[in-house]
């Protein structure tokens, strides 16, 4: 059996003395969606920041393609082709769109026109806008903003935290509907989102995370199956 494209196996860490992670595992193929969901206070944005490296874990490790990154900075895992896309706080709000993608695109030094057009193709109305100040936009053209940038690294690892937090049913399907091209390209993404039920449908794989710990891991469609997730998680 080959290692998924990045895991972070038998997680345990947290803030201070408390840990909040108690040996979680979270992994993600290649061109995959892999989706982290649970009640509020499972530990789910941890264990992202954790496989991210914004975490210290006290047990488990992180390995990306097979290399072991667990002592890795996260600006050293950006250079390895992690991005990671926070709730909040996410975009440059003063610059205009098509400086915070420039913005994205810090660590290279190639021509980067080339990706641009690929997100301005992604995400059409970041094009008209693009001259225009990000804190204009509105929630969920932030969001385009946030995940375009993010893409101008060219990452192979792209994370999510919350991507369709606040925003209207049209605007999150939408998203959903712009992640699934992502990893169409041979993205791998790895996402926590508190709308369930939808995410979980465009999961390849899924986790339910209880207490900083995998309660269960299948399939999105397994699990969107399961009475006993669909009682407990999913609403009925």
């Amino acid at each position: 059996m080959s290692e998924p494209f990045l895991i972070g196996e038998d997680m345990t860490g947290g803030y201070g003395a408390a840990d909040i992670l108690h040996g979680c595992t979270l992994a993600v193929e290649k061109g995959q969606i892999a989706v982290i969901v649970g009640p509020n206070g499972a530990g789910k944005s941890t264990a992202m920041k954790a496989v991210f490296g914004m975490l210290r874990l006290r047990g488990g490790h992180v390995r990306l393609a097979g290399e072991d990154i667990t002592a890795l900075t996260p600006q050293a895992r950006v250079a390895k082709g992690m991005a990671f896309v926070p709730q909040t706080h996410n975009i440059f709000t003063s610059m205009t769109v098509e400086e915070n993608l420039e913005m994205g695109a810090f660590l290279r030094r190639d021509d980067i026109r080339g990706t641009m057009e690929q997100v301005y193709t992604l995400f059409p109305i970041l094009k008209d806008k693009r001259h225009q100040p990000a804190g204009e936009l509105s929630g969920g053209q932030r969001q385009q903003v946030a995940v375009g940038r993010a893409l101008m690294t060219q990452p192979k690892v792209l994370m999510l935290d919350e991507p369709t937090a606040g925003v209207s049913p049209i605007v999150m399907d939408e998203l959903f509907d712009r992640i699934i091209e992502v990893a169409r390209t041979g993205i791998s993404i790895l996402m926590v989102e508190q709308n369930a039920r939808q995410a979980l449908m465009i999961a390849d794989k899924g986790y339910v995370l209880v207490q900083g710990a995998n309660r269960f891991t299948d399939t999105g469609a397994a699990l969107m199956a399961d009475p006993e997730v669909r009682r407990s998680f999913l609403g009925g």
